[in-house]
């Protein structure tokens, strides 16, 4: 008998398999955000997960806050694609390419994983200095 055969892979949530390592849940993370599968997307993250935007000083604390944030926050066609997904331990970082109606912009996220593997911080940097946007302004705390 394999080592394969019999093993059991626990879900997270519905029918997302266990993952294993800070890259696999880092992929799935923006596989779930590009297809707008929301309750897939949440399913990676922590109960208590934070995001953090440094250059606009935005910060949303709870799953359900930031998936709020994310589907209310950006009303817009956008689309992102992963160009490189680093990920060891506990931790990873991505660069992705986000376009929307102003164009593409490249973009850096590092993601701090719980003892569960589930996503608990998210730190996300973009290229360009800006303020924060009236229409996410109702979404976050500033810190």
């Amino acid at each position: 008998m394999s080592a394969r055969q019999g093993l059991h892979i626990p879900c997270l949530a519905g029918s997302l398999p266990a993952m294993t390592n800070a890259h696999e849940v880092v992929a799935a993370y923006w596989a779930a955000a590009e297809a707008r599968d929301w309750k897939a997307f949440g399913a990676l993250l922590a109960d208590d997960v934070t995001y953090r935007g440094p250059q606009t000083k935005e910060q949303v604390r709870g799953r359900d806050a930031y998936i709020r944030f994310n589907v209310e926050g950006f009303r817009y066609d956008w689309h992102l694609t992963v160009q490189q997904i680093v990920g060891e331990g506990q931790h990873a970082a991505s660069w992705i390419e986000f376009t929307g109606p102003e164009g593409t912009q490249p973009g850096l996220c590092f993601f701090d994983l719980a003892d569960d593997g589930k996503i608990a911080l998210i730190t996300d940097f973009w290229p360009d200095p800006y303020e924060l946007p009236a229409s996410r302004a109702h979404l976050v705390e500033r810190y």
